[in-house]
């Protein structure tokens, strides 16, 4: 049901099809996220007529509303939402770190106050199961513990091993075949936590893996070599899955180092927030510079926004605060980090990843390449100390 087969590599980035029950997928890929069951102001046709392949949705808050039992009358996500595509859903593991003092982690799970109404919730990892079954996700991933950044080398070693344990418990409860779970591999920034992590998870044999626990505020040269480290140790055979990941910068180092999946809220609220993604780094359409230009946001991009609209046009939506400017660049955005995995593919597949990736991030950078890129372009000098 579920199948992964390596199509091509170049150094340790490869391109893989990744069927599901709903339909294969290619990979390297970027997953939008959906959050409360859509990707913020876009459509579902508009997410298709863009090449997005899978789409996330977050049990903590569809739990919370409008509820996993309304979902599951609907046949799942894809009944819910009119998105026929493969669904991912989180575990809610990340969203109980960022929820602070409002949690508090035992053995048994973790009991927080809903921030919709303030009522107490009691997640375990069988709830986290039992709710991601319900919406109907092709690929769900196991209850962990994500620490946040920074946190004690004996903090972050227990809560792994209470992951572990967590683990354990969800494939215990889990029922349906058609859903592949991830494990989630943790360990912070520590090279040895991350082996830690990597011998008591992949004896589970799991359809696919997870690195957890990074992009929580931790430096790009703390994050990279960790990447590294965990990418390379991860089964040749199955995909992997880089958490919340999802700046331009980092799909390309990523790639590189054998990653094959990502997400993050970033394309769209970034594009929320006035700015577009382009090869040249992120323009600003909120300046004064864009008010007069003439140009498409990207004359390469084949979005809707770059084929109709100039930036003259968008930048006047933005100060009129007309709701179409942010929906526009936030399907250009998404549209963006999209064509850059296409292109990424398509140098794997020619044998000369490293060497377009190089070429992008010379622009990207503008001649000032960082050396946290540059190692990870280069995989074997790209470790933890």
């Amino acid at each position: 049901m579920f199948e992964f087969t390596v199509q091509a590599r170049s150094g340790r980035a490869r391109t893989a099809q990744f069927v599901t029950p709903r339909g294969p997928v290619q990979t390297p890929m970027f997953m939008p996220v959906g959050t409360q069951g859509t990707v913020k102001g876009i459509s579902p046709q508009e997410l298709r007529d863009i090449g997005s392949q899978m789409i996330l949705g977050n049990t903590y808050h569809l739990m919370l509303r409008p509820g996993e039992e309304l979902v599951e009358a609907h046949g799942g996500l894809p009944g819910f939402t009119a998105y026929p595509g493969p669904f991912l859903t989180d575990s809610g593991g990340f969203q109980v770190m960022s929820l602070g003092h409002m949690r508090k982690i035992t053995e048994e799970g973790v009991v927080f106050r809903s921030h919709v109404d303030g009522s107490p919730v009691n997640l375990t990892p069988e709830r986290s199961v039992q709710v991601q079954e319900a919406l109907g996700a092709d690929v769900i991933m196991a209850f962990d513990e994500c620490p946040p950044f920074p946190a004690e080398r004996e903090y972050i070693r227990a809560s792994l091993e209470r992951t572990i344990r967590w683990l354990d418990r969800c494939l215990t409860v889990k029922r349906k075949p058609e859903q592949a779970l991830f494990a989630i591999v943790q360990g912070g920034i520590h090279a040895d936590l991350r082996q830690r992590s990597l011998d008591l998870t992949l004896p589970f044999g799991t359809p696919g893996f997870a690195i957890g626990g990074l992009a929580v505020g931790e430096s790009k040269e703390e994050m990279f070599p960790a990447v590294a480290f965990t990418a390379e140790r991860l089964p040749e055979n199955k995909p992997r899955y880089l958490m919340g990941v999802g700046h331009p910068e980092d799909l390309v180092a990523g790639i590189a180092l054998g990653v094959d999946m990502f997400d993050c809220v970033y394309p769209t609220r970034t594009g929320r927030f006035g700015y577009a993604l382009t090869d040249v780094g992120r323009l600003n359409m909120n300046s004064s510079a864009p008010r007069r230009q003439l140009e498409p946001i990207d004359p390469e991009c084949d979005c809707y926004a770059c084929r109709h609209y100039t930036r003259a046009y968008l930048a006047h939506l933005l100060r009129a605060e007309e709701m179409l400017a942010p929906r526009m660049l936030s399907l250009h955005n998404l549209r963006y980090l999209h064509r850059l995995v296409e292109r990424a593919r398509a140098a794997i597949a020619r044998g000369q990843f490293t060497e377009w990736a190089s070429a992008w991030g010379e622009t990207y950078f503008k001649g000032q390449t960082p050396e946290w890129f540059r190692r990870a372009l280069h995989p074997d000098t790209a470790r933890p100390e």
